[in-house]
C-alpha cells in the first residue's frame, strides 16, 4: 500500500480540516491512500477524520486505516504524551472568553468593537483574536468590518480540544445522595439558599439540558471554596477516592458568564458543558456527543428563527432546551 502521510502537532479539527484538501491532491497524484499521523488521536480528531474519510494512526499506538484490500484498527492505547496541566496564559484565557461568547450570544455577525464591549476584552485584543480566528476559518467576513462563525460545531470541537479541565482546582468528595440527579438538586438548591454564586457543568449539565443518562458524579463551578458551615449543610466530606461531588473553583471566572437556570438549578451553556465533559469519567464521552449534536440542532433551528422548530427540539431531545 502506497501512503502519503501527513505529520501535524494537534489532532484538533481545525488542523485536520485544513490539512484535507493538501493531502488528498498529493496522494492522488501519487495514486497513493491519504493518512494523518499524530501524536495522540483525539475524540474530536478521529471524528474530523472519519467526516473527511481519511485513514489516520498516531505515535501512542492507535490507527484506523482502512483502503481496498487493508483494515487496521488498534485501540485503547493511552496518550503518550501527555504532560501535567500547564497553567492558562492570559492569551488562552481571552480566547476562550471570546469564544464563549460567540458560541452562547446567538449573534448572526459582530464588529470586534462590539464583541470588546460583551465580553469585557481589550478591543486589540480581540482584534487580534479575530484575526487568528479568521485565519483559522473559523471566522467569515460578513461585511468589510463584521464577522460570523463560520460552523458553531467546529468552533466549539477546536475550544474542547484546546481546553484542558485539570487545570482548575478541583475539590472532589462525598455526599450521601441516591443518584446524581438528585444530588444535582440537592446542592443547587443548598448553595442557592446561602447565596452562594455556583453553576452546574460536566455531567449534570448534560443531563439537565438533554437528559442524557443516569449518572453520579455531579459537578459544580463555585467562585470560591464553600466554607465549613456550608460544607456541613451539604454533608460534603472530602476524600477523591469514591468521589459523587466535584466542586470546581475555575481559574478563569468567565466561566460565569452565560450560565441560565435550566428548570430550579443555575447551569453552564451547553457549549461550555461539551467542553468542560472532556475532562470527567463515566459516559462523559457519550453525554458530549449528546451535547454536540444539540448544539448543532439549536443553531440550525435559531438560524431559521422558527420557534416551533425550537419546540420540537426540547421535545426531541427531552431536556429543557431552549
Amino acid at each position: 500500500m502506497r501512503r502519503v502521510r501527513r505529520l501535524l502537532s494537534t489532532s484538533s479539527p481545525t488542523a485536520i480540516v485544513a490539512s484535507v484538501d493538501s493531502l488528498k491532491a498529493a496522494a492522488r497524484q501519487r495514486e497513493a491512500t491519504p493518512v494523518i499521523a499524530v501524536p495522540f488521536m483525539t475524540d474530536d480528531g478521529r471524528r474530523a477524520c472519519a467526516d473527511a474519510k481519511l485513514s489516520w494512526f498516531d505515535l501512542s499506538g492507535n490507527a484506523r486505516i482502512v483502503t481496498s484490500g487493508l483494515r487496521v484498527v488498534v485501540d485503547g492505547r493511552p496518550n503518550r504524551f501527555r504532560g501535567q496541566p500547564r497553567p492558562t496564559s492570559t492569551a488562552a484565557r481571552s480566547r476562550a472568553c471570546l469564544v464563549r461568547w460567540l458560541l452562547t450570544s446567538e449573534t448572526r455577525s459582530f464588529t470586534p468593537a462590539w464583541a470588546a464591549t460583551a465580553t469585557g476584552l481589550p478591543e486589540t485584543t480581540v482584534t487580534k483574536l479575530v484575526d487568528r480566528l479568521e485565519q483559522e476559518e473559523h471566522l467569515a467576513r460578513a461585511s468589510q468590518d463584521e464577522y460570523r462563525v463560520k460552523s458553531p460545531v467546529l468552533l466549539a470541537d477546536a475550544w474542547r480540544d484546546e481546553d484542558c479541565f485539570e487545570r482548575h482546582t478541583i475539590l472532589m468528595g462525598g455526599v450521601a445522595a441516591r443518584s446524581g440527579d438528585a444530588l444535582t438538586r440537592f446542592v443547587s438548591d443548598t448553595f442557592a439558599a446561602e447565596g452562594f454564586q455556583h453553576a452546574a457543568t460536566g455531567l449534570s449539565a448534560a443531563w439537565l439540558h438533554s437528559f442524557f443518562a443516569a449518572f453520579r458524579i455531579a459537578t459544580f463551578y463555585v467562585a470560591e471554596p464553600p466554607s465549613e458551615e456550608l460544607r456541613a449543610k451539604l454533608g460534603f466530606r472530602e476524600e477523591p477516592r469514591g468521589a459523587n461531588l466535584w466542586l470546581v473553583i475555575p481559574d478563569d471566572e468567565s466561566v460565569f458568564q452565560h450560565t441560565d437556570f435550566v428548570g430550579s438549578v443555575s447551569c453552564v451553556h451547553p457549549a461550555q458543558a461539551y467542553v468542560d465533559l472532556k475532562g470527567h469519567p463515566e459516559r462523559a464521552p457519550e453525554a458530549a456527543e449528546r451535547l454536540r449534536e444539540l448544539l448543532e440542532a439549536k443553531h440550525d433551528a435559531w438560524r431559521r428563527e422558527g420557534l416551533r422548530e425550537l419546540t420540537r427540539l426540547t421535545e426531541e431531545f427531552g431536556g429543557y432546551a431552549r
